[in-house]
This record gives C-alpha cells, structure tokens and sequence, in this order.
C-alpha cells in the first residue's frame, strides 16, 4: 500500500486516551493525531521516537493528522495503524506474494460467518476447491527482554475477540474448509513469530488446539517506508 502523499516525519511526544498521539515537527510546533490502534503498543510508542503521519483534506475530521509509523530507538520502523494489516494482506493476495493463498477466483471482506457473530476478514472461494476463511492478525510486539531476537509475539494484550477467533477458524475446519490464521508482521525488527503466551495463556492454549485441529498459520513480513507498506516476504512461526 502505498502512501500518497509521502508521510512526513515529526517526534512522538506521547500517546493517549487509546486514540490520540501528540506529536512535535522540527520547529518546535506540537499537534495531536488521530492513532488507529487499540493495542497496548508496548515498544512502539515510546516518548522521543520518530514519527511518520498522514494527512486528510476531510474537512469534517476533529483531527486531520494520522499517525502511521514509528521507528524505535534500533531505528526499526514500525507500522502501528491496525488498519493497514487488512490492506497489505489484501493487496499481497491480489499480487500472489503470499503463495499458499493463490489460485482462487473471488475474495470477499468481512463476510460474516460462525455460532460467535464473527466477520472473516477474507472469504477466498473457487469452484474446484474448499472455501478459505482468512484471519488476519497484526503483529508489532517485539522481544522487550531481548530486542535484538528478532521474536515477535502475538497478541500485545489479552483478547478474548482473538479466542473467539480461533475457536471459529476451528469450526470452520471441522466443516470441510480450509482455514488460515495470518500474521502480518508490521515491524522491521521481527523475523519470527510465536504466541504471546507469557500475556495470554488461553490464546496460546487455543492456538495450538487450532493448529491440532488443522487450522493453518502463516507469517507474512512486510517491507516498511514513509512511501509505502508490502508484504514480502515469509517468516517463520514458532509454536
């Protein structure tokens, strides 16, 4: 996905209220920006970390500012707008980067489906193969212990709309589908991912009941800049 125009840069001075990030340009001025991402962020929003945001010619927006990316002390760039994990995971299946999920005829979004009220986030069908349930998950929490790892986890928080996630990807197999579990891995600094289980043991526990049930589970990194967020390239899962 590319950034049109090219997101400018300013330093992070704090993040708040979920939604709200105060940032600081090179001359001094200070403004708030709209943050898209409910997660915790541990290790993505630090006080004194380099900034990138968007900007919106809405005129009805409170805050036209949005906060893209950050780039950590190790000058790994990170993109914490939830939002973009859907449109690169989108745009990488269209472009058959990731390999498992080629050779279907349609991609539908957020098609509801499950006894738990859930939307899938890509239903891909073709007419000589099983349908494909696709659960997209973003991955930013790198190692805080041993940040030079490379291991990120997942979730940065206890979710129990994850859980409810797995126990219906779980159903859906048992149905006759095929369904895949996908980390977009959205921070430069991570090159495998494994379950948070040190932060939420159900998710974890669930997870590998999945994986038992045949859910499959795919890693995806992408490539970070102020112009433009791709997928690109396979990682390794760690059970």
């Amino acid at each position: 996905m590319k950034y049109t125009p090219t997101l400018q840069p300013a330093t992070l001075l704090k993040r708040y209220k979920r939604f709200l990030a105060d940032l600081q340009l090179s001359d001094g001025s200070e403004f708030t920006a709209h943050c898209a991402n409910t997660g915790k962020m541990t290790g993505c929003a630090d006080p004194g970390f380099t900034a990138f945001y968007s900007t919106s010619d809405n005129a009805k927006r409170k805050y036209p500012h949005s906060l893209e990316l950050t780039q950590n002390n190790l000058t790994q760039l990170i993109c914490v707008n939830t939002a973009m994990a859907n449109k690169v995971v989108e745009e990488a299946i269209n472009n058959n980067v990731i390999s498992e999920l080629t050779d279907y005829e349609q991609l539908q979004s957020e098609v509801k489906y499950g006894n738990e009220n859930s939307r899938i986030d890509f239903l891909l069908t073709s007419n000589n193969k099983p349908n494909c349930y696709v659960e997209v998950k973003s991955v930013t929490l790198l190692s805080q212990n041993n940040p030079n790892s490379g291991q990120g986890y997942f979730p940065d928080a206890q979710t129990l709309r994850g859980q409810k996630h797995l126990r219906e990807l779980i159903e859906v197999v048992e149905q006759g589908h095929r369904a895949v579990l996908l980390f977009a891995v959205l921070h430069e600094g991570i090159n495998t991912v494994s379950a948070a289980a040190h932060i939420d043991e159900k998710y974890a526990k669930l997870l590998s009941q999945a994986i038992t049930a045949g859910v499959e589970v795919l890693a995806y990194k992408a490539a970070i800049s102020a112009h433009d967020v791709l997928l690109h390239k396979k990682i390794a899962f760690v059970e």
